[in-house]
Formats: structure tokens, sequence, C-alpha cells
């Protein structure tokens, strides 16, 4: 049976984080569901539609990665597209407790989901998209925090004078 994860998050925007935990993931799972949830109430800086398409443009290279919005729960996403495993990024010991209750909940939800916890590649560990966020505002540099494809479609959509 084919082992599928799904990577929900809000992913505003990914980041080379993101991206070394989605290609990590790669080596345990048969695919990869990278979900972008519609997060209107956390105000992204980039809209649904803008966050799935860098999404897809910082994984085009990689096989058995797919990328989806969402706007339900994440085990009815994870059931509708037959993922039994969830999997989570952990940067710092400050992430752990809100992620494990976050595992705890979906697991609850639906006994049949699991929820992997990876942490980035330690030259990652410091990045969050709020970081990102932060220096666009400022016009600082991302080049190192970000995708080539991603930093340089922000670029293009002028992002850094939102």
């Amino acid at each position: 049976m084919k082992k599928i994860a799904l990577y929900p998050g809000t992913f505003d925007s990914i980041t080379n984080g993101h991206y070394d935990i989605i290609a990590r993931a790669l080596n345990l799972f048969d695919e990869v569901i990278v979900a972008i949830a519609d997060s209107a109430d956390n105000k992204p800086l980039f809209s649904s539609d803008q966050r799935v398409t860098m999404a897809k443009a910082a994984t085009s290279h990689l096989k058995n990665v797919k990328v989806m919005p969402f706007d339900t729960l994440t085990v009815e996403l994870a059931a509708k597209e037959n993922a039994t495993i969830l999997i989570r990024g952990l940067r710092a010991v400050s992430d752990f407790e809100y992620e494990l209750q976050l595992g705890y909940l979906n697991n609850s939800l639906d006994a049949n989901i699991e929820t992997v916890y990876l942490m980035p590649n330690l030259k990652h560990a410091f990045i969050s998209s709020s970081i990102v966020r932060n220096l666009l505002k400022f016009n600082g540099k991302t080049s190192h925090l970000l995708p080539t494809k991603v930093e340089a479609m922000i670029k293009e959509m002028n992002a850094c004078t939102l």
C-alpha cells in the first residue's frame, strides 16, 4: 500500500526549511502532499493562490510531491487524499508543545492518523515564514532563506512594498 504523507501549513511563504522537510520526507514516504491552508484568520501576506504557486515552483523538480490548497480540517483532507501520516516540522523546543497538542488533537479526530515530526537541517533551523515576512517588509536579504524560484517570484510581485 502506498504511504501518503500530508504536510499541512500556511507556507506564507514557503522557506528553505519547509523545502528541506519536504525533500527528506520523500525518503520516508511514497508521496508527500503539501497542503496550503487558507488561513484567512492569520492574515497571510500572500494569497492562497500565490502560496500554492510558490510551493509548486519550489517543488516542481521533486517527484511524488503534490501541492494543493485546503480550507477544511486537516484530518478531513487527509482522509480525502488517503493520507494516514501528517508531517510537522520542529525547529526548536518551543515548537514542541504546540505541535504535540496538535498531533494529539488530530489523532483524537481520526485514530488512523499518525503525526511524524521532522527537524530541518541545522542550517535551516532558525528560518520561519514570519522572519521572512519581516525581512520582506524592510527589503532585507532573503536569498539564504527562500528557494531561488520563490525569491524571484516574490521580487516579481514587488512584495517588499506590501
